[in-house]
């Protein structure tokens, strides 16, 4: 059998844990695939890329996102549904496109009780597919973001919005970083006279952000709040992600074990 070639799409994606989860969860279940990364400077080119190197599957950060959507040839309901793609697998040349970001945050958001108003730092793509579905699941989310421009499509949804300038601080269940700020960098992903006002009357904050204690969630320890980085998150939407690699041949359950060993290792 032909080994089947997988990889992480984004810029950047040294840093990426997703070639070691999907690489010990193909080794564990004895599928022939391997899995890496590939650093991708302009999004316009994917689809081009992903049939040039003959992918079978990929997984899309950032800032490819909405290239990703835009490249696909069919999309699952959800991914038509937030307009946002970070899952593709090729099917006899057609490209298809899910979004297994959101319910992968929703699970790992599920450790938390008694969380109704979440505010998200940040705008983006994740953000974007993710407040749609925990408003969906009953959630109310806020965005607070530095400009105007990418809060329009939250605006248009119905979503409470903000800039830093604009914003009346007023307590939230939980805080969650959506940016990539403190990635590669020590900065915060707003202001830190707002987040002073913001995180003590907060029961908890989350970053987005794995493998690494951010400015965000250092800022947050100092106030003895409960955190969270995003492993969970990227945990589970890579196992819903394998499930669509594998075409549904191996349950959650069975992948779950073998990709949890990465974050051990």
């Amino acid at each position: 059998m032909t080994q089947e070639l997988f990889a992480i799409v984004g810029n950047p994606v040294s840093h990426s844990k997703s070639p070691l989860m999907h690489n010990l969860a193909f080794g564990g279940l004895g599928m022939r695939g391997c899995y890496t990364r590939y650093r991708l400077e302009d999004g316009s080119t994917l689809k081009e890329r992903i049939i040039q190197l003959n992918l079978k599957g990929i997984n899309i950060t950032v800032p490819h996102k909405r290239s990703a959507y835009e490249a696909c040839d069919q999309l699952d309901p959800f991914a038509q549904k937030v307009g946002v793609v970070n899952t593709i697998v090729q099917r006899e040349g057609k490209l298809h496109g899910y979004n297994t970001d959101a319910p992968g945050f929703l699970k790992a958001l599920s450790r938390f009780d008694g969380i109704k108003k979440v505010l998200f730092l940040g705008a983006g793509g994740t953000a974007q597919s993710t407040a749609i579905i925990l408003r969906d699941a009953g959630y109310e989310v806020t965005l607070l973001n530095r400009s105007s421009g990418r809060l329009k499509p939250f605006e248009e949804m119905g979503f409470v919005c903000s800039t830093f300038e604009a914003f009346t601080p007023t307590a939230y269940d939980l805080i969650i970083n959506m940016t990539s700020a403190g990635l590669e960098d020590e900065l915060l992903p707003c202001p830190q006279p707002l987040l002073d006002l913001l995180i003590p009357q907060s029961r908890a904050c989350v970053d987005v952000i794995y493998g690494k204690e951010t400015p965000f969630l250092r800022l947050a320890k100092s106030y003895n709040k409960p955190t969270q980085d995003g492993s969970d998150m990227l945990l589970y939407q890579g196992i819903i992600a394998f499930e669509h690699f594998c075409d549904y041949r191996y349950s959650f359950e069975e992948i779950e074990p073998h990709m949890r060993r990465a974050f051990s290792l």
